[in-house]
């Protein structure tokens, strides 16, 4: 399964993001496309639809930004997508950047982009705030210099010489059922009646299936088998990837060993379908693997189609 926020279809080229002639070549053509970014945040256009603001070689050489400035993302049908960061600019250049569209958090207007455009925002989220995280060697403290077209950070010191790449955070999520019901959890800081999976970070030292044992159970108490992989999502808020499972609880009996979640409940499909018509029930994004795992599950009985039963009660 693909889901929303991945980049299908994307070639990277990662073989060739230290040819630099290659690159320049690319982004010199008719095809090329630049994403401005500031703070992590692309320059999106002022319409009421938001979409990204691309800007062509010739219209990046108006406001003369450099090549080095560029991180190569890959083709996508027929087009290059290269970003251009100038969040370390001055005041006065991101004022007249800005009079090309505003930079937006990519977060808020995700679910508004079709799915090719906010997979490659995605991306580039997740490489800029890397990116952004790496300006000093962990190591001696020197500068860093930007390398592969923005895909490698190494130590500017001659004594040092340290290699960086990009990094992401593994995440287990998994929709835990027993029959007709599953387990449901809300954090506090969610809009109100608000419910999802359970999830958490991958430890080291830890395999996916132990993960998702140890965070079932300390955030449930409940103790889970017969742990079934169900797809995958990047997640760059900041660097996650999340890792989506479906499980059979072995306990029903709630017992939560950490402080993380407000709530943890059990619903049936009637219950799911009786509060989302009060109102008193609301679900993660449908562009969410989390949504995708609890939709799975519901649509596996006679009760109906969860999406066609929110529509209808919207």
């Amino acid at each position: 399964m693909d889901n929303f926020l991945t980049s299908i279809g994307l070639n990277r080229f990662s073989e060739f993001r230290n040819n630099e002639n290659w690159l320049k070549e690319k982004l010199e053509c008719s095809q090329s496309k630049i994403i401005i970014t500031n703070n992590f945040n692309p320059l999106i256009n002022d319409d009421e639809i938001p979409k990204a603001v691309l800007l062509s070689f010739e219209e990046i050489k108006k406001i003369s930004l450099e090549f080095s400035r560029m991180s190569f993302l890959g083709e996508l049908k027929g087009e290059n997508y290269f970003i251009a960061d100038v969040s370390d600019l001055n005041k006065s250049y991101i004022e007249k950047i800005t009079s090309l569209g505003s930079f937006m958090d990519f977060r808020r207007i995700m679910n508004s982009l079709s799915p090719d455009e906010a997979s490659l925002l995605a991306y580039t989220r997740a490489l800029t705030y890397w990116q952004s995280r790496n300006k000093f060697c962990g190591k001696c403290g020197s500068r860093t210099k930007l390398m592969d077209a923005g895909h490698k950070i190494i130590c500017t010191s001659d004594d040092c010489r340290s290699e960086l790449f990009p990094k992401i955070d593994p995440a287990v999520i998994v929709l835990v059922s027993a029959g007709e019901k599953c387990l449901l959890a809300r954090q506090k800081k969610w809009p109100e009646w608000q419910y999802s999976t359970i999830a958490g970070f991958v430890e080291p030292g830890e395999s996916l299936e132990l993960a998702v044992k140890r965070e079932v159970n300390e955030e449930t108490g409940i103790d889970v088998e017969e742990i079934i992989y169900h797809s995958s999502q990047p997640w760059p808020f900041p660097a996650a990837l999340m890792l989506g499972f479906h499980a059979k609880a072995v306990n029903l009996e709630i017992q939560p060993r950490d402080n993380e979640l407000e709530h943890v409940r059990w619903f049936t499909r009637k219950e799911i379908i009786e509060s989302l018509e009060n109102k008193t029930l609301r679900f993660p994004p449908s562009i969410s693997i989390s949504f995708k795992l609890i939709e799975q599950w519901f649509n596996q009985s006679e009760s109906g189609n969860l999406k066609a039963i929110i529509d209808k009660f919207l």
